[in-house]
């Protein structure tokens, strides 16, 4: 009998100390603007990998394409419910932002990851202009001093990540273009077509047969993502017409740096989203532990990546950019 009563006891104590132990578990919710893009694949897997490590609980969502702001608003709402009281977001869209300051209101700490938003707390990114301008500036040398005749495949109209990276891309060119805080897209004389990809490889590739079609002599295709470069490329294959034509692209994923090597695409502006989404999670535990927010902007770095190097611009190996690819070292 009293054996019982002690086993009943110390079995109380311990279901006790679980829940205790579960209600000082910090939730942190992440959402991405889909789930299938590489690069978004690989922020989630930093975000849960940190979130193990630190002992948080991760709730994660994502919205069926780039630009899905009503998906996003919804996962706001859910993982405020929820309890989260640090939400990472790569937003689709200004859309978001009335849905952000009600959890703000709530005392949830919003940061944005990768796409830059007002009214978040913090900024843990690439600077997106600046990746912009690496690739310009390989493009322009790689080039060697012949007439631009320039596709810019894009992401869509007004996003501030797409504006910084086109903007970027043509101030390294040399040509004229707004500056990082715009959000409005350049366009000069050697532009010769432009079209919206959503980041997406059909859309890339249907956007370049069109350019072709407009153009069939452009030399330079600026791209959005390494996904977009696929599908360009496979356009330019099928025409006969993928030779003499030079691919630049950000994001320095694994699959694009390893079309870097082929010659798919001749460089690319590595990001690291998996550091971007460890250093999210790691804020949000501080928050919920301690109560201070994080905040300002975070560079998350960015790298050059080419296979073959170009007079005047740095840049790194094949190799390097494998070993780094979406921040794994």
């Amino acid at each position: 009998m009293f054996k019982t009563v002690l086993t009943t006891v110390a079995a109380s104590v311990m279901l006790m100390s679980g829940a205790a132990i579960a209600a000082d578990q910090p939730i942190i919710g992440l959402i991405t603007k889909t789930e299938t893009n590489p690069f978004f694949v690989k922020m989630k897997e930093g975000a849960q990998a940190e979130a193990k490590k630190l002992g948080a609980k991760l709730m994660t969502a994502s919205g069926k394409k780039d630009g899905d702001t009503a998906a996003q608003i919804t996962a706001i709402e859910n993982m405020v419910t929820a309890g989260a009281k640090t939400i990472l977001i790569t937003s689709s869209g200004d859309a978001i932002i009335p849905a952000v300051k009600k959890a703000q209101a709530k005392g949830v700490q919003v940061i944005a990851l990768d796409s830059p938003f007002d009214g978040a707390d913090a900024l843990f990114a690439t600077d997106n202009y600046k990746a912009g301008i690496l690739i310009g500036q390989y493009a322009k040398a790689a080039l060697g001093g012949k007439p631009a005749k320039i596709a810019m495949l894009d992401l869509f109209p007004g996003h501030p990540v797409g504006a910084q990276r086109h903007n970027g891309f043509m101030t390294g060119f040399g040509l004229k273009a707004n500056d990082a805080k715009s959000n409005e897209l350049s366009s000069t004389p050697e532009t010769v077509c432009a079209a919206d990809t959503d980041g997406n490889q059909a859309k890339g590739q249907t956007a370049m047969e069109n350019c072709l079609q407009k153009a069939p002599d452009i030399n330079v295709v600026y791209t959005i993502n390494e996904p977009a470069a696929a599908g360009a490329y496979n356009a330019l294959k099928k025409a006969g017409k993928e030779k003499g034509v030079i691919i630049v692209s950000v994001d320095g994923g694994c699959a694009g740096v390893a079309d870097v090597g082929k010659g798919v695409i001749a460089a690319t502006s590595q990001q690291y989203p998996l550091k971007m989404a460890a250093m999210g999670v790691a804020a949000g535990v501080d928050y919920a532990k301690g109560g201070k927010k994080a905040s300002g902007y975070v560079d998350t770095g960015v790298t050059l990546i080419a296979d073959k190097a170009v007079a005047g611009v740095e840049s790194q190996s094949v190799k390097v950019g494998t070993d780094l690819c979406w921040g794994n070292k």
